[in-house]
């Protein structure tokens, strides 16, 4: 009897194991390369034993350049973090190779690392070992980061040709940069890459153009969509004089909505026919089409240009007189500090760094769905101990609710329309448009005004000391539209929404 029940003990304590893949002498670490991750994402670099068998007590080492700094150390059962590379710590631990995987038991050594970094990219060297055997295998990987839309702009030469630039950030490996207009490749004249501080690239590039309806530049990296951008290229006839020149000229400038400063005409087209193009499309390019026109002279400019400053400001009078008084959405935000209409971002740390996301966004209050309205937003101070903001975003948009997405990206296409400032583009305004569109800035204003006019699709913004046109964004406007802002990051001034008598 004794016997039968020291067998049955020995047979109870044998059968875990044998639900295990059996220990052998010799084995082959097998692993699959390449592997591709988004930055800040998870992944698996596979790697596993040949015959499967049981790794838990064997030796695992996934190291790079240094054996004796490992990625990650698993000996005698557990995790041996006293030599670990620092920058991994916390970032990995054992992963499955695919589905079916059932992990260290059956031989899966794969190293799952989380919140990829640019330096994680290369080659990743698996190690096991146990006292009869060893073996190693390599899993190379790739980090790629997508980077913004492609900024374009245009400026118009005295000499009749055009110099158009393309700029895009926040790539990662190095983009490819392609011109091209509706017929054939374009070889640009300058391409140029830079890198920040945490390793993306940045591209810019600038080719000159004699003449062409429209143009294009897409910025990627391989295995991945690029990223396009295109502007229709057209100029004002320039006459010297004659009053049927005077003429023609001044009611070409009646269809269109003009920025004039200090001798740049920012001029945005309003014509039916670039209607009709945009309705061709299905409305997917539904940004002003930009022209730039530098150094324009003669007695036909000249009048024009004073006609332009009075119908300039009177639009600027009539839309002051649609005055509402918006308020904010709500009074406690996470990310942001709001006080008697005036916010700011919070002294803190943000989970999407330095760059300003809808994480410091917020929606004003009323919405609309009809007619016209005129609001003002204070951008700092004159002061120079606080100086005027560097960094914001005020508009409009139809999202109910703001996305907390870091990597979402607001444009024209998703629901908001606004103009923005940023600290890196300190001449520029930047609509959100999508190609991104740059407007010269040569009087930063201290109270921009916002009008409106839902009716007819147009979205305008003025610099209210000066009562001068920025620029206008025309949409086509659907459902209920919010104010919104972003007071940015860093600046010492706080964003103010100004309430006036209506």
């Amino acid at each position: 009897m004794g016997a039968v029940i020291h067998m049955c003990l020995v047979a109870a304590l044998i059968a875990p194991l044998c639900s295990a893949a059996p220990v052998s002498g010799s084995f082959e670490v097998l692993s699959r390369t390449p592997v591709r991750v988004r930055r800040g994402h998870t992944t698996t670099l596979p790697c596993w034993l040949n015959p499967p068998q049981n790794a838990d007590g064997l030796e695992v080492r996934w190291y790079r350049s240094s054996y004796d700094s490992p990625v990650m150390y698993y000996q005698a059962k557990k995790f041996q973090n006293a030599s670990q590379d620092a920058s991994y710590a916390g970032r990995v631990s054992f992963g499955l190779k695919d589905a079916a995987s059932v992990g260290l038991k059956a031989g899966d050594v794969s190293l799952k690392l989380e919140n990829a970094t640019i330096g994680d990219a290369g080659d990743y060297i698996c190690y096991v070992s146990s006292e009869q055997s060893y073996d190693r295998s390599s899993v190379s990987l790739t980090v790629t980061e997508i980077g913004t839309h492609p900024l374009l702009s245009a400026v118009w030469r005295e000499d009749n040709m055009v110099n158009v630039s393309c700029e895009s950030e926040g790539w990662y490996p190095e983009p490819k940069l392609r011109w091209s207009d509706q017929k054939q490749a374009l070889t640009p004249k300058s391409l140029k890459y830079s890198k920040d501080s945490s390793g993306l690239q940045s591209v810019h590039s600038w080719l000159l153009l004699s003449s062409s309806n429209e143009v294009s530049c897409s910025v990627g990296i391989s295995n991945e969509e690029p990223k396009k951008a295109r502007v229709r290229l057209e100029k004002l006839a320039q006459t010297e004089s004659g009053s049927s020149a005077a003429g023609w000229v001044c009611f070409a400038l009646l269809l269109t909505a003009v920025l004039v400063s200090l001798g740049l005409l920012y001029f945005k087209l309003r014509r039916k026919k670039a209607k009709s193009q945009n309705d061709h499309t299905g409305g997917k390019n539904d940004q002003s089409h930009i022209i730039y026109l530098h150094n324009i002279s003669g007695k036909v400019c000249d009048m024009c240009i004073k006609w332009l400053h009075l119908q300039i400001k009177a639009s600027f009078s009539e839309a002051s007189k649609c005055n509402v008084n918006v308020t904010l959405d709500e009074t406690i935000h996470p990310y942001l500090i709001m006080k008697n209409g005036k916010l700011r971002d919070k002294n803190c740390v943000f989970p999407d760094g330095d760059k300003v996301t809808c994480l410091t966004a917020i929606k004003g209050t009323p919405g609309f769905s009809s007619g016209q309205h005129y609001w003002e937003v204070s951008l700092g101070t004159t002061d120079h101990n606080v100086g005027l903001k560097k960094s914001w975003w005020v508009g409009v948009t139809s999202a109910t609710v703001i996305p907390e997405e870091m990597d979402f990206s607001p444009t024209t296409s998703n629901g908001f329309w606004f103009l923005s400032s940023s600290p890196d583009i300190t001449d520029s305004f930047q609509f959100s448009t999508e190609p991104n569109v740059l407007l010269p800035v040569y009087s930063r204003p201290q109270i921009l005004g916002v009008f409106l006019n839902y009716d007819s699709g147009e979205l305008s913004f003025y610099n209210v000391e000066n009562k001068s046109l920025i620029g206008s964004i025309r949409a086509t406007f659907k459902g209920e539209i919010f104010p919104f802002f972003n007071p940015g990051k860093g600046d010492r001034a706080a964003m103010e929404i100004l309430q006036r008598e209506v």
